[in-house]
């Protein structure tokens, strides 16, 4: 449903999911609002109880793998072995790949990741050319990006300083909280998980 009002909103069909849409962008998941979460039937547990999902047939897949001695195995329709064939045998096949956008996407950062459709074959991964997203859609995926290239710059620079800026640029957070309530909320997981954490100055 939010997929879906997405485009009423924007004019295009967003590809991503209806939660993680409602994650992403500062519309859905408000505290002001909470009707919304029923009205457009968002499910905040989906995640959690997908993991635990996962986590049992994890343990169900080996046992199989380890016992079941007539186990066979079937191609899925992940990409890894097609993308690999391709290069092999020099046979085309596209994809929608993840890439840099080495001046795909004009109007997103050259630093972003875009998915984009590429072509494989024995010359490697070969994403193709888009030019300009309609500006509104630019602008909805930069509210993303930015938060995600700061977060890099933390990261690779160790600055505790740009865990901050990172979390005040986020936008579902920016649109919920305080720069204050943001920079205590960072304090208490950086207190939380400090022991899991680089050293950050």
């Amino acid at each position: 449903m939010v997929r879906f009002e997405m485009l009423q909103r924007f004019g295009y069909y967003i590809t991503e999911s209806s939660e993680h849409n409602a994650e992403y962008t500062p519309y859905w998941i408000k505290s002001k609002y909470p009707q919304l979460v029923e009205q457009y039937n968002i499910p905040l547990d989906e995640y959690p109880r997908r993991c635990r999902e996962q986590i049992v047939r994890w343990a169900t897949m080996r046992d199989e793998i380890l016992e079941d001695r007539s186990l066979t195995h079937q191609r899925s329709l992940e990409y890894g072995s097609r993308i690999l064939e391709a290069m092999e045998t020099d046979v085309p096949y596209r994809i929608g790949g993840n890439v840099l956008n080495n001046n795909l996407i004009t109007n997103l950062p050259r630093e972003a990741v875009v998915e984009v459709a590429c072509l494989v074959d024995r010359n490697g991964v070969q994403p193709t050319f888009v030019g300009n997203l309609p500006s509104q859609l630019a602008a909805l995926n930069l509210t993303n990006i930015s938060p995600q290239i700061v977060t890099v710059e933390a990261a690779m620079s160790r600055s505790l300083e740009g865990i901050y800026h990172a979390a005040y640029v986020d936008p579902h957070t920016s649109a919920e909280l305080s720069l204050d309530d943001i920079h205590r909320l960072c304090d208490d997981l950086i207190e939380a998980h400090g022991d899991m954490m680089p050293k950050f100055t």
